[in-house]
């Protein structure tokens, strides 16, 4: 009988402590609820992108409205450089007010890689790890996923901060020695945002983004910019300075295992905003959102455009290249 009233009495205080302990599959199964069923959510935050020694940092403001509208407003601290991810009925568009033109790409983003800033993929890449590591501490759920980077293969992992009403908090994308490549802070986040019809419109957010100004244009190329990554077996043959409308450009080729050409030019800013149809997907390099296919990439930073090509050269290199052309300010 004593033993029938002990094992009672132990079931009894599982039952109590086990089943008020919120579980890892409790999270999960919560986190799908609010964001699947999610209308619409607006948030903000701080981005930081990682290159070496350097560290660029942007403002992120992101709306989502149901089912499948997206706006990130991604500008550059150090140079006020915003840049527009638009996607609505019609496609996904690439925005650059500065220089009045628009780039619309027939892509699956932003569903296609991981995203620090989209609660979609975060959430994404927390049901596709089936050995992510759970753990908790005093203010935070925390979870260590595999991320999604196709063309940036350094990235490996990532930590997820979640506070303890479920909040996104902090996103960190490690590299392979688990150094910080990419830092998420989101400082704001409301789930229950709402949004007008035009909010989602192409028309709309170029003429709101162009209200707020246009940058310098720039007609002289002052400093070639030269890689400091180059394939093996790879060196540079040629230079040719070429004047253009308004401007110079300046060709590099590369020749070796992997030829490739390395163009850089003046940008030129369009005297009405333009829609440019663009083959590939949006990319976040370093210092912008810049535009990669099967055998290019090209980006525009400080008034310059870049485009480097190669039938030679994965995806992976090229971005390799392109995140070495670095021209902006460092913040320490």
């Amino acid at each position: 009988m004593k033993k029938i009233l002990l094992l009672g009495l132990i079931l009894s205080l599982f039952f109590i402590t086990g089943c008020g302990k919120y579980s890892e599959k409790d999270i999960m199964k919560d986190l799908s609820k609010s964001i699947e069923n999610n209308k619409g959510y607006y948030l903000e935050g701080q981005m930081d992108i990682i290159n070496n020694e350097d560290i660029y940092k942007y403002d992120v403001k992101v709306s989502y409205q149901a089912p499948n509208f997206f706006r990130v407003s991604l500008k550059n601290v150090s140079n006020n450089h915003e840049q527009i991810i638009l996607k609505n009925e019609e496609g996904v568009y690439v925005l650059t007010p500065s220089l009045n033109k628009s780039f619309k790409f027939q892509s699956e983003w932003p569903y296609n890689n991981s995203q620090v800033y989209l609660l979609q993929a975060l959430l994404q890449d927390l049901k596709e790890d089936s050995k992510k590591i759970f753990e908790e501490t005093e203010n935070y759920y925390v979870f260590t996923t595999k991320v999604n980077y196709p063309n940036n293969k350094r990235l490996t992992q990532q930590i997820i901060f979640i506070d303890k009403d479920l909040n996104f908090k902090e996103i960190h994308v490690l590299d392979k020695n688990n150094n910080p490549e990419i830092k998420m802070n989101i400082t704001k986040l409301d789930m229950k945002a709402t949004f007008n019809n035009s909010y989602f419109a192409l028309n709309e957010n170029m003429s709101t983004a162009l209200a707020e100004g246009k940058i310098e244009p720039v007609f002289k190329i002052e400093n070639i910019v030269y890689p400091m990554y180059i394939p093996e077996n790879t060196h540079l043959i040629s230079q040719d300075m070429v004047e253009k409308t308004n401007g110079e450009r300046v060709i590099l080729t590369f020749d070796g295992d992997k030829p490739f050409v390395i163009v850089e030019e003046t940008a030129s800013i369009e005297e009405e905003w333009s829609v440019i149809p663009t083959y590939g997907d949006p990319i976040l390099l370093v210092d912008t959102v810049g535009y990669i296919s099967d055998n290019s990439v090209s980006w525009i930073s400080n008034g310059m455009e870049y485009y480097i090509a190669s039938d030679m050269m994965s995806k992976y290199e090229l971005v390799e290249v392109a995140r070495s052309i670095n021209t902006l300010p460092v913040f320490k």
